[in-house]
């Protein structure tokens, strides 16, 4: 009997996630097909998605709406035009669909996310965001509606895969790698120095521009830390990083017999995207298989906390609690447009975003909490909302 190929919801199609998804999905055309897409601006792309997989629905920004309607038209196409955050929103709850590819970057993902699970859809998770700014909201949501989240950030991938099967009692600890970026050799008094086109040359990883530039300043990590502790019910000091420039090792877990296991492959997100889809079975990446003879050589060193502060920013905000990563999540957002743009040097970010965790404690320390409540309690996905704006108007105000 033949089997019915899976629906699939891809919000943020034409980033770098997204476009992955589709090629893995090319690869294995008998077992899925794409029920809706979405995007921000990139409506050319989109196009040329809407061409080759047929969705039935797409959901743009308010301000490309118009010209998407008229390209559709113009080449004879006709899926349901739905637009802005409700019209992701609806995207995500699409009956056709049974999983969820949460590949929109930012804060913008968040509600989306939380209405896919609300709609019982399997979620494929990209957007790291979602779970730094409202972790607990979303994991409660997600086992009151018996939904599996399965990650696709490459990290927190190989975590899942690596705790397979086993007993989570069992478990010590996590390592995260990260390549360490562009600058894991640059001395930290260059950093003023850093321009746009050398903080977007990564080494390993082709990926957005905001992914990129949270790479070189680390703050990727943070993010990721900050989401490991909600996706696999960890405690703060369960969560290690280890810099592997040359990003084979994805993660590994550590049991408390002392046993290490990790996932490896090449640095491609065809890999864990192809395992979410195919959960529980394994299907075709396309990528290319791993030759470790061929690499020769696997380095590990501790990361430079001095260097990339962004590292012990997720530790504090973490024991901060409430919206506190919300909020050092919102003012990055802000910080890396403002560097993308030429507005500020690099070196900023880390000044701003210190500035920010300090006046957070203080608020804490001084008992001001019940101002800012938001801040430190999330009941809601407005308080989280409200936390990542009380960050973004941070940094509006240290300019």
């Amino acid at each position: 009997m033949k089997k019915e190929k899976k629906g699939i919801v891809i919000l943020g199609s034409t980033g770098s996630i997204g476009v992955s998804t589709l090629s893995v999905v090319r690869q294995n055309p008998d077992k899925y097909r794409i029920i809706g897409l979405s995007c921000h601006n990139n409506i050319s792309l989109l196009l040329d998605q809407i061409e080759n997989f047929s969705p039935t629905v797409v959901s743009v920004s308010d301000e490309k709406a118009p010209e998407l309607r008229q390209m559709l038209r113009d080449r004879h196409l006709s899926p349901r035009v739905l637009v802005g955050l409700a019209g992701h929103i609806e995207m995500a709850r699409q009956t056709d669909a049974s999983m969820v590819v949460a590949a929109m970057v930012g804060a913008a993902g968040i509600e989306p996310v939380m209405a896919a699970i609300s709609e019982g859809k399997t979620i494929a998770l990209a957007n790291k965001e979602s779970l730094v700014m409202a972790g607990s909201l979303l994991i409660s949501e997600a086992e009151r509606s018996n939904v599996q989240i399965l990650p696709i950030d490459s990290e927190h991938n190989a975590i899942f895969q690596s705790l397979r099967d086993e007993n989570s009692a069992h478990l010590d600890h996590i390592t995260l790698t990260a390549s360490g970026g562009p600058f894991r050799t640059l001395p930290r008094s260059d950093f003023k120095n850093i321009t746009l086109e050398a903080a977007l040359n990564h080494p390993n990883w082709d990926m957005g521009r905001k992914i990129t530039i949270d790479s070189a300043t680390m703050m990727n990590k943070c993010l990721e830390i900050i989401e490991a502790k909600w996706l696999f019910r960890l405690q703060a000091d369960q969560i290690r990083v280890l810099i592997h420039p040359q990003s084979i090792v994805h993660s590994m877990v550590t049991f408390k017999d002392a046993s290490t296991i990790c996932q490896m492959g090449t640095p491609d997100m065809r890999i864990p995207i192809a395992y979410c889809l195919g959960y529980p079975d394994r299907i075709p990446s396309g990528s290319p298989f791993l030759d470790l003879a061929e690499i020769g050589t696997l380095t590990f060193e501790k990361p430079d906390l001095e260097k990339f502060p962004s590292l012990k920013m997720a530790y504090e905000v973490l024991a901060l609690g409430g919206g506190s990563p919300a909020a050092l999540n919102g003012a990055n957002e802000v910080l890396v447009d403002q560097f993308l743009n030429g507005h500020i040097p690099f070196n900023r970010i880390f000044e701003v975003l210190s500035d920010l965790v300090y006046r957070l404690t203080d608020l804490k320390m001084r008992r001001q909490a019940d101002e800012f409540a938001f801040l430190f309690e999330i009941r809601h996905v407005a308080d989280a909302l409200s936390a990542d704006k009380w960050g973004r108007d941070f940094v509006t105000q240290a300019s």
